[in-house]
């Protein structure tokens, strides 16, 4: 038998090396077997994965397959009711949107309505007032201020700016002063608070 020479401190022999090894690949053979097996065990334990197990079918009680199946049956009665609940909200959104459609489709035509009234009135009106501008600028400036005279200051002020200079100047010098006066005052003041710019 050959010797090795003396052994130096901190060398191993290679056979303590070797059983390390064996025993870490045994220990982790022992830790797979074990976590692999108890979910095994427990499927062969569980009656409904027999019952279902294609190949590892194994007989059971007929009153697991009974509360199984009633178990099953329940699920899908819940399964219609939610989707028949679904489906109910689904269409009551549906008329809900078409009624929504509906009334704004009809306040879109009473609004286009509504617009094209308040244009012919806003025209008929334009028209009245300048065909009563016209009656009072072609009346004798004398008549015209004697009317002017008994009218609201606000009123006549509003004739008078439609007016042409010239007329509205005849009519107001016809005007006794206080009225005159006060015309002015509201023309004049008509478009102070209007921006400059």
């Amino acid at each position: 038998m050959i010797r090795s020479g003396p052994k130096m401190p901190g060398q191993r022999t290679r056979g303590g090396v070797l059983t390390i090894i064996s025993l870490l690949m045994i220990g982790s053979a022992i830790i797979r077997v074990g976590l692999e097996a108890g979910p095994a065990f427990a499927r062969g334990a569980d009656p409904a994965v027999t019952s279902l197990g294609g190949a590892d079918h194994k007989a059971t009680d007929p009153a697991d397959l009974q509360f199984l199946l009633t178990e099953l049956l329940r699920r899908e009665d819940e399964l219609n009711q939610r989707e028949n609940t679904i489906m109910d909200r689904e269409r009551a959104l549906e008329i809900a949107d078409q009624a929504i459609e509906t009334r704004l489709a009809a306040l879109q035509e009473a609004e286009e309505s509504l617009r094209e009234t308040v244009a012919i009135a806003e025209k008929a009106a334009e028209n009245d007032l300048t065909q009563l501008t016209n009656v009072y600028q072609n009346m004798k400036p004398k008549d015209a201020a004697a009317l002017f005279e008994t009218m609201d200051a606000v009123f006549a002020a509003g004739f008078l700016s439609r007016m042409p200079p010239d007329a509205a100047a005849n009519v107001m010098a016809g005007l006794s002063p206080e009225a005159a006066y006060t015309i002015s005052v509201i023309i004049a003041g008509r478009n102070a608070h209007a921006p400059q710019e």
